[in-house]
């Protein structure tokens, strides 16, 4: 049973806390142990290998669970408290102290909630075709993942890079383009327009959700975290299938957006995680109001 006892402040049972916080490792534990085993056996995955090497928010904390900042959990004498050392106990209750949080992130906290409202009430764009891949690999005289074939020969992707235009909005995607690709791009970014060029329909930065969620851990409930992940694994899937990578080895069929009907199911699957993503960003916009309002 759930009780609310102060302004942002609610007491959750013991029993209540540690369901949640079982079913938030069994559901990443679907995903995680399998992929930890093929780690192990140095196997790649180019969906999560990308998500905990590109993010840097590794699996085993991934997997630890918190309440987030103004929640108390009930503890008795012996209980197993979670696995976040930022946690107080005081009275039998065990919560994230609003005195404890560094000062010093603030500004990145405001910058981040700047970040993530902005986006939320922008136009989403629809047009780049997942373009961004293929810019990654223009002419560059290198493979950037050698593990993963092309499917495509290197002058075939360099033709269609050339006869369509780049239209990415996504300065970290960006940055990651070919010196040759880098002109090519309509609009033009750095990281001090990061800002201003984001919008939601971007898969990038959809994926980005699980890492600005992330970022706050512990002081943000870690069922979002969780959520954002879920979603950008999802992102990461259809970022793939759209590359000129040939990843059916790994269970992605390729969306050959070098065809006309290739191009109209990777718009229908942007749209969706388009849609699949606002409710994700509702939730870490929330969150972290509720940071900011505490401690701020």
């Amino acid at each position: 049973m759930t009780d609310k006892i102060a302004v942002d402040q609610t007491i959750i049972a013991e029993s209540e806390w540690k369901s949640t916080m079982q079913s938030h490792e069994n559901e990443l534990a679907k995903l995680l142990d399998p992929y930890l085993k093929k780690r192990s056996m140095q196997q790649k995955d180019p969906v999560l290998d990308f998500l905990f090497e590109y993010y840097a928010f590794r699996p085993s904390h991934l997997k630890r669970w918190s309440p987030g900042i103004g929640v108390s959990l009930e503890i008795s004498e012996n209980t197993e408290l979670p696995e976040v050392s930022e946690l107080t106990v005081s009275d039998h209750l065990a919560f994230l102290d609003p005195k404890h949080f560094p000062k010093k992130r603030l500004k990145a906290l405001r910058w981040t909630l700047e970040l993530l409202k902005e986006s939320a009430g922008k136009k989403p764009l629809f047009g780049c075709f997942g373009m961004h891949e293929w810019a990654m690999v223009y002419r560059a005289g290198e493979v950037r993942h050698d593990q993963i074939p092309f499917r495509l020969s290197e002058e075939e992707i360099a033709q269609f890079v050339e006869s369509r235009p780049l239209l990415c909005t996504h300065f970290d995607a960006f940055r990651f383009f070919t010196d040759k690709a880098k002109p090519m791009n309509r609009n033009e970014l750095s990281r001090e327009k990061f800002q201003e060029m984001e919008q939601p329909g971007c898969l990038h930065t959809n994926m980005d959700l699980y890492k600005w969620a992330f970022k706050l851990y512990p002081w943000i409930s870690s069922d979002v975290i969780r959520e954002a992940f879920f979603n950008a694994v999802e992102t990461r899937k259809v970022d793939m299938q759209a590359s000129p990578y040939d990843a059916r080895e790994f269970g992605l069929e390729p969306i050959k957006i070098e065809t006309e009907s290739g191009r109209a199911e990777y718009l229908e699957r942007q749209m969706e995680i388009y849609e699949n993503s606002k409710p994700v960003r509702e939730r870490v916009i929330e969150e972290y109001e509720k940071v900011l309002n505490t401690v701020g």
